[in-house]
């Protein structure tokens, strides 16, 4: 198995607790102040109005993250990137975190909202770690070039059910509504990571009660990944999971071999950050 340190999330869901907060947007945790030297400093995370702040939701993934740190070390992910970057909390965290690898790793992130991209750049900047953001809806017109070639992918998306309407509206309301049972842009999100991970690659994503997490697990399971939950967090209203799955060759897929990837793979992306201090 892929993964190699756990078991795979098949009939039944298995649970790692940990203690959880209080809620502030629609749903969605409310910031708290301290975290570890392991990950981005809340005080030096960029804010704008339009754009979601960390809350308990980025805390469990960079908590999830933090505690497959040896795993993720030992895989020397090539390519990581974050879909839906927000603040940039996450991705910056995902950087100070493998900052050991030193160079060998590139970093990616995009978001629709182009008031998130700055600000993730900001966060970036302020923490001393780099990272290509790309505006674009999931990982639309990069397609072609990531397919095959991500090593590790987090993404803490949209999940909190909304009416339908609300999916595809302007600023930080993008960041939350998720459509019937949160799962509108979730189902999305899926199949276009599956395109671009890696063989050995690993998706970590949040999830709430409510979006069935165990259907999740299911659909990916048909796309050829394995999963295990690496942190469930209970607040006073929601439980939140953070799934993590990887490609395993005893799960069904359909999907068609993919051809070796060259050794000089990311010297062949002409991937320019959109936003840039000054810019």
């Amino acid at each position: 198995m892929a993964d190699g340190d756990g078991a795979a999330a098949s009939g039944k869901l298995a649970e790692h607790s940990t203690g959880g907060g209080e809620k502030g947007l629609p749903r969605r945790g409310k910031a708290s102040s301290g975290r570890t030297l392991n990950t981005a400093q809340i005080p030096l995370v960029a804010s704008h109005p339009e754009v979601y702040e960390p809350c308990d939701d980025s805390f469990a993934l960079v908590d999830a993250l933090l505690s497959d740190k040896a795993q993720l070390l030992a895989l020397q992910p090539r390519l990581c990137m974050e879909v839906g970057c927000g603040s940039g909390y996450v991705i910056t965290s995902l950087a100070i975190m493998l900052r050991q690898l030193a160079s060998g790793t590139q970093y990616l992130a995009t978001d629709v909202n182009k008031h998130a991209a700055e600000t993730t750049q900001a966060t970036l900047e302020a923490h001393g770690v780099h990272a290509d953001v790309m505006v674009t809806d999931i990982v639309s017109g990069l397609e072609k070039r990531l397919a095959g070639m991500v090593d590790v992918v987090v993404i803490n998306p949209p999940y909190v059910p909304t009416p339908e309407e609300e999916i595809g509206c302007k600023g930080i309301a993008s960041s939350w509504a998720g459509g019937l049972n949160g799962r509108q842009v979730i189902d999305r999100i899926l199949p276009a990571v599956r395109e671009i991970l890696s063989e050995r690659g690993w998706l970590y994503m949040v999830a709430l009660e409510d979006n069935d997490p165990l259907d999740i697990c299911h659909l990916m399971s048909e796309m050829g990944y394995a999963s295990r939950v690496v942190l469930k967090r209970c607040t006073e209203e929601e439980s939140l999971f953070v799934l993590k799955f990887w490609r395993d060759p005893h799960t069904s897929t359909n999907a068609s071999p993919r051809s070796p990837k060259s050794e000089s793979w990311f010297s062949q992306l002409p991937f320019k950050s959109l936003w840039h201090k000054g810019s």
